[in-house]
């Protein structure tokens, strides 16, 4: 038997979107009068929802309890509106292995924390509107990764079982999520965390190269 689908982690995985999280992020500390974050704080900050996220960079800026979220949410969705492309960008290499990917007969699909309406702008702008058969960003529909409920989702979408799905990303988060849908979890090294945290999470497998995932999505399927 052979895999049929790939579902794939949108921020740090399919593209580095660091500095549109940052730039929106920043601009909302900056109104409230925080110090703002590095690239490098933000990519340990992203990738479990904006909540999520609001809530460590108040932590960051000084305000442990939280006592802004509402209002750093209502700013951050604000600027994110309209700096959500800004400087992102596919990962070397991506766009090649995708177009392999469809030569080799998979569906291809997206999954992400990042709100629904975001991800589908990011998706459409970067790889246009055809490339993916099924986009899902969050939304009241299903709760955040890691939760299995969107990859569940998108597998029965695209009439695949869920251990007939790679499911690949770049985080901890994503690699929790794999796992609790019976999917073959891949790690990317190219993301926001480490090797450490990607096995630490459940991967059952880390690439350095976007290459290489058409070479596990055409071999024999894991047991």
């Amino acid at each position: 038997m052979s895999y049929r689908a790939c579902i794939f982690d949108l921020d740090g995985t399919l593209c580095d979107s660091v500095e549109s999280i940052a730039w929106s992020g920043n601009h909302m500390l900056a109104d409230l009068g925080m110090r703002q974050a590095s690239l490098e704080d933000y990519k340990i900050f992203v990738g479990d929802g904006v909540d999520v996220l609001m809530r460590r960079l108040l932590r960051f800026g000084g305000d442990g309890g939280g006592i802004h979220f509402e209002e750093a949410k209502r700013l951050y969705t604000g600027y994110f509106k309209e700096g959500c492309l800004y400087n992102v960008k596919a990962y070397p290499g991506i766009p090649e292995v995708l177009a392999r990917l469809k030569e080799q007969g998979a569906k291809l699909a997206v999954l992400s924390n990042k709100p629904h309406e975001n991800t589908v702008n990011v998706i459409e702008k970067v790889f246009g509107p055809d490339l993916f058969d099924l986009v899902q960003g969050q939304s009241e529909l299903f709760p955040r990764k890691p939760a299995p409920d969107g990859a569940l989702y998108l597998a029965e979408s695209l009439q695949a079982a869920p251990e007939e799905c790679l499911y690949i990303g770049d985080t901890g988060t994503d690699m929790k999520t794999g796992k609790a849908a019976g999917m073959y979890t891949v790690g990317v090294l190219w993301g926001f965390r480490d090797r450490q945290e990607l096995v630490r999470d459940g991967a059952d497998c880390v690439i350095a190269e976007a290459a290489e995932l058409a070479d596990i999505f055409g071999g024999e399927m894991q047991k």
